[in-house]
């Protein structure tokens, strides 16, 4: 909720921002981009480094730096400092984001995961609809230092929560023996940063997109041939895993590419005054938080794939309505189908993701999901800009239906639904990648070098 709120209503108060610092439009972008940068290149290493040192730790550290950057920021004397120290937000926000994944996967086994992560997802979809209400409220009352204010109270109190609370004795404990690769983690770093780059200043073609070719091969090259690779086989060669972390990318950039979209369509095409325009897509924010519980009940009836398959066909038949609305209630009923589709797949995809992955590498999982969920947007954004400026406003809505539509092939990579009369497997087995998402007792136990089985009734 913190990092979803810090986001939103940043974007808000950038106009505030930028005529009281006297700065640039690029300026005040790269408040933005530096932090997608920062975040987008450090996410899996950090990922790494909550399984090593513990996620608990990792999430403090996050927290109270954030806070801290935060702080600094809302002291900043000019726009050069708001931006460095917008990177060295990112940097904390790397840290503490895959901790919340990697302290799920650790706490419950992975047949009671569903619920835990669709509260998470309502919290993201409560903060970020919240974001541009309060970013807007404190931006004109008390200016836009009083939006990185607003982090500082909730960061301590999390952050020295984390710090006080200690595990129970049968929670497993951090695998100290796990490698860092440090090497492919600063490959992927700048592999993943340049590509941020890159998308964020397109339609021009910069320094960073041959960095980001190079940087990739290099790690892709690196992690082929060293023992202790920082994407373990178990993570990146499971189907479901690969499957779940490319639907996210396609559907968060849909979501993002398409609001950026209607933005214009609204105010350009339609000429509605801006708090219309966000009352008019209320209904996407309502939809969002409301599909994470039901998404739970979902992907214990009918499984990951049919859930995702149907969200996906919900998320572009949401964009086909924008696409030709001009009615308010057209265009309500085209932002809910929206937000039902996005939030189911957000919860749906990251249960894939969370649950496949071994206990030892939950962190690293939960780095390439916040990974997808950072890129994601950045690519759909890009992208309608793209096609905004070749062609009618309206044109991105149509393109990212079709590109949403493409993730239903890539549904059948995704668990099956449960089969009637599942035998248990034998202990320590776990699901096969792509198999089925019924439940049993000894299914996924957390496992380390350092501790014993965790089952339900332990939870």
């Amino acid at each position: 909720m913190v990092v979803a709120l810090d986001g939103t209503v940043l974007t808000v108060a950038q106009p505030t921002l930028r005529r009281d610092l006297d700065a640039s439009f690029t300026q005040v972008q790269w408040t933005s981009t530096g932090y997608l940068v920062a975040v987008a290149g450090l996410l899996v290493f950090a990922g790494r480094l909550g399984d090593r040192y513990g996620h608990r730790r990792t999430f403090a550290l996050g927290m109270l730096g954030f806070g801290a950057a935060s702080a600094g920021i809302a002291l900043a004397p000019d726009v050069g400092w708001v931006i460095g120290l917008r990177v060295v937000q990112g940097v904390f926000g790397a840290l503490l984001q895959p901790a919340t994944l990697g302290m799920l996967r650790a706490a419950y086994p992975p047949e009671r995961l569903r619920t835990p992560i669709a509260v998470r997802t309502a919290s993201i979809g409560v903060a970020a609809a919240a974001g541009p209400v309060v970013g807007g409220a404190l931006a004109t009352e008390f200016g836009w230092r009083a939006v990185f204010l607003l982090n500082i109270v909730p960061t301590l109190a999390f952050g020295l929560l984390a710090l006080a609370s200690r595990d129970r004795p049968h929670r497993r404990r951090p695998a100290a023996g796990v490698p860092l690769d440090l090497p492919g983690a600063l490959l992927l770093a700048v592999a993943l940063a340049c590509l941020v780059h890159t998308l964020v200043t397109l339609p021009g073609v910069t320094w960073s997109a041959p960095f980001a070719l190079l940087a990739g091969a290099a790690f892709v090259r690196h992690e082929r041939r060293t023992g202790s690779p920082l994407l373990p086989p178990e993570v990146v060669g499971s189907r479901a895993v690969g499957g779940a972390l490319g639907i996210l990318v396609i559907a968060s950039a849909a979501l993002n590419g398409s609001l950026l979209t209607c933005v214009y369509v609204l105010q350009d095409d339609l000429g509605l005054t801006p708090l219309r325009s966000a009352l008019l897509s209320l209904p996407l924010a309502a939809l969002l938080v409301a599909a994470a519980p039901a998404s739970a009940v979902l992907l214990r009836r009918a499984g990951a794939r049919v859930t995702v398959a149907g969200a996906m066909t919900v998320l572009a038949a949401g964009l086909l309505v924008l696409a030709r609305a001009s009615a308010p209630v057209a265009l309500c009923a085209g932002f809910a189908l929206v937000g039902a589709g996005f939030g189911t797949v957000m919860v749906a995809a990251t249960h894939v993701v969370v649950r496949q992955a071994p206990a030892e590498s939950a962190g690293v999982a939960g780095g390439l999901q916040q990974t997808a969920m950072n890129v994601g947007p950045v690519l759909g954004v890009a992208s309608a800009t793209v096609l905004m400026d070749l062609g009618a406003v309206r044109s991105p809505l149509v393109v990212l239906a079709f590109v949403a539509a493409t993730a239903l092939p890539v549904c059948r990579a995704l668990p099956g639904g449960s089969r009637p009369g599942p035998k248990a497997p034998a202990p320590g087995t776990g699901t096969p990648a792509g198999g089925s998402d019924a439940t049993h007792t000894d299914h996924g136990v957390e496992r380390g070098p350092h501790s014993r089985s965790l089952r339900d009734h332990e939870v």
